[in-house]
């Protein structure tokens, strides 16, 4: 069989029957020629130990392993329309295991970079003067405040109801993945600044109305709030890491080095695995002590009496 029309026959398929773009077919195509020139053109007649020597010098090569794990998609798809079309027996990808992904390293701030950004809100808030600019400064400022003070998701933070800070200034209702609620503790600076927001919101928030709204009273969204802290961080001209979601990374990492217990941590966060909290140790930059929290000072959380799964 000639790999090169069982190549163009397949490439066909993914198109017209897959309705695949212009650039997936070229990236089907580079990775099924580079195997097909690897194996000396029987890419076709490969078994599954020739399919691993490939990959083994993909990765010699110095591919990611996501690259890796792409050509053997890339081969499986190839394999499975050979199964199809009755011109293999078997697949020989079958037996062959992805490469391992490592896991991203969460984007931290520093903490001076995390008071600047603070302090950078709350300036302009007092430079803001009367009207309008000054409500959605002190809004940018109430954002930023609770983002860090809670560790909030964005999607969670939008998501807030005016009822959410109702049943006790001193903390959050938050609704998260999964339909789970949490009772998250909210700082003194993080509630005088939602606080001083919401009387001047010019707008009557009933309590299943969003908390933080836009100019027209309707909810912020996700990308609004990004491009808030956009422009925030490059008036302080801070890296592009300092995002929404870092400031989340941030509150994690600088409670476990101050010795909040992980178990803490994770309920805190909204994980319902330990092992996603027990990724930020890999970046934390100080000693982690197995110490309690200076979160058990307000009665909320026995360590003791907290699951490993949440």
């Amino acid at each position: 069989m000639s790999t090169a029309v069982r190549l163009e026959a397949f490439l066909e398929m993914m198109s017209a029957e897959r309705g695949a773009s212009d650039n997936t077919l070229a990236a089907y195509r580079r990775d099924l020629e580079d195997a097909a020139a690897f194996l000396g053109g029987r890419l076709v007649e490969a078994g599954s130990d020739d399919i691993r020597a490939f990959l083994d010098d993909v990765a010699r090569r110095g591919f990611a392993p996501t690259s890796q794990a792409r050509k053997l998609s890339s081969l499986r798809q190839f394999f499975r329309f050979l199964y199809a079309e009755g011109l293999r027996t078997d697949d020989p990808t079958g037996t062959v295991d992805a490469p391992r992904k490592e896991r991203a390293l969460p984007r931290t701030m520093r903490e001076d970079a995390v008071a600047r950004l603070i302090a950078r809100a709350e300036t302009e808030k007092r430079e803001a003067g009367e009207g309008p600019s000054y409500l959605a400064a002190c809004r940018l400022h109430a954002l930023t405040e609770t983002l860090y003070a809670t560790g909030l998701r964005v999607s969670e933070l939008v998501s807030l109801r005016r009822a959410a800070v109702m049943r006790d200034a001193a903390f959050l209702t938050v609704t998260g993945k999964g339909n789970k609620e949490r009772i998250v503790p909210v700082l003194p600076a993080a509630r005088a600044a939602v606080e001083n927001y919401l009387k001047l919101c010019p707008y009557a928030l009933a309590k299943d109305d969003p908390l933080f709204v836009g100019g027209r009273g309707k909810r912020l969204n996700q990308r609004q709030v990004r491009d808030m802290m956009i422009n925030l961080r490059r008036r302080l001209g801070l890296p592009e890491s300092a995002t929404p979601h870092a400031l989340r990374h941030s509150f994690a990492t600088h409670l476990l080095e101050d010795g909040t217990d992980i178990r803490i941590i994770q309920v805190l966060l909204g994980h319902a695995k330990l092992n996603n909290t027990a990724f930020y140790t890999k970046v934390a930059t100080r000693t982690v002590r197995t110490v309690t929290s200076p979160l058990d000072k307000l009665g909320l959380f026995k360590p003791e009496e907290i699951s490993p799964d949440g």
